[in-house]
This record gives C-alpha cells, sequence and structure tokens, in this order.
C-alpha cells in the first residue's frame, strides 16, 4: 500500500482533493483533522491532558471539547499550539498506525493521508510515509475559496496570517502540486503523480 501524505496551508484543496480520489478503486481518505477530534472525545487520550492544560473552560455545557474555542486560544497564543500539538499530535499518529494497518488488511492500493501540519509537527514519523504532496495556491485564491465555503472572514484572515511563512521542507519525498484551476485538474495531477510514484515503487520492489 502506498502511503501518501497531502499537506499545505488552509484553502490548498486538501480535503476537496483527496475526497475526490477516494471515489477511485483501492483509494482511502484518512483524515489527520477527524484522527485528533477522535482524541479529544471523553476518555480519549487527548481529553484529560487538554483540560490539565487548558481549564475546564475549553469545554462545552455537556463535557465535550470545545474545538472552535481551543482553536481561538492557540490562533494567538504560540506556546498554546505547541502544548496544544505535543499532547495532541502523538495520539493522532497512533491513531493513524492503527487506521493504516486496518487499511493495509483490506488490501488497499493508495491511502492519502490529510494533515496541514505533516510537513511542519516534529512529532509526525515520516517513516509512516512512502511520499508527501504539497499542494499550493497564491494567498487571494486561497481566501476566496475559504470565504465562499461559508467560513468567517476575520477568523479565516487571521488563519492564513498565521499560516503566511507555511512552507514544505526540501526533501526527496516531497512533491509540491499547484493547486491552482478547477479541483477535478488538481485532482488529475495528483493523481497522475501518485500513479508515478507506485510504479517507481513496483519497479524498486522488482529490482530488489
Amino acid at each position: 500500500m502506498l502511503v501518501v501524505g497531502v499537506a499545505g496551508p488552509a484553502g490548498a484543496g486538501k480535503t476537496t482533493v483527496c475526497h475526490m480520489l477516494s471515489h477511485r478503486p483501492g483509494v482511502v481518505h484518512v483524515s489527520c483533522d477527524e484522527l485528533a477530534w477522535a482524541t479529544y472525545r471523553r476518555g480519549g487520550p487527548s481529553y484529560a491532558p487538554l483540560i490539565a492544560r487548558f481549564g475546564e473552560s475549553i469545554l462545552t455545557e455537556d463535557g465535550a471539547v470545545d474545538r472552535e474555542q481551543l482553536g481561538h486560544i492557540t490562533l494567538t497564543d504560540p506556546q498554546a499550539k505547541e502544548d496544544l500539538e505535543a499532547i495532541v499530535h502523538p495520539a493522532v499518529l497512533q491513531e493513524l498506525r492503527g487506521a493504516l494497518a486496518y487499511h493495509r488488511q483490506q488490501d488497499t492500493r493508495v491511502a492519502l493521508v490529510e494533515g496541514a501540519l505533516l510537513l511542519t509537527s516534529p512529532h509526525v514519523d515520516w517513516a509512516a510515509f512512502d511520499a508527501f504532496v504539497w499542494l499550493y495556491a497564491p494567498e487571494e485564491l486561497r481566501l476566496k475559496r475559504l470565504l465562499s465555503s461559508g467560513l468567517e472572514g476575520s477568523k479565516v484572515r487571521r488563519r492564513l496570517s498565521a499560516q503566511r511563512d507555511l512552507q514544505p521542507p526540501r526533501d526527496a519525498s516531497v512533491y509540491p502540486v499547484d493547486s491552482s484551476g478547477p479541483p477535478a485538474e488538481v485532482a488529475d495531477r495528483v493523481w497522475n503523480l501518485i500513479q508515478s510514484l507506485s510504479q517507481s515503487a513496483s519497479q524498486r520492489t522488482q529490482d530488489i
């Protein structure tokens, strides 16, 4: 199974591309956001540590972690963001290992692992991936996309501003892909890259 991380700034089209490609036979979409939310659940591995660090003010009336409140805190406080990632990212990685093991048993051919911070978090195990796709587009276009999805303008602008210096590391396993243009075209660009990576992996296996 080829495991491809899909990263990039907000509005680059990560979710859209992964969702479109997941309709192809043998392709699955694993969202790190969804895995993270699962760790937030009451009794989950992140629940108690988050309350210990941020206090009960991050809880809703029914005792669930308020992700929006937590996001607001970490967006304006770099240390809080670092602490959040130190709590959640290792738990997400554990969940991801389990998800990938399951999909290998299902004879999945390609697992697309979507995560905005896959290439910037120090807690990510690169050995779990065969390659990474970094989607990028002009900030103006990404702003337009996020606003058209119904997100509040001030929050979107703060988020984009916080990610302005976000860049992929220079590494042979990281493949930048221009995500400008219609979603179907972007998905095709990513799929062509994945096919090339699959062929290269097959050839290496044959040469061993």
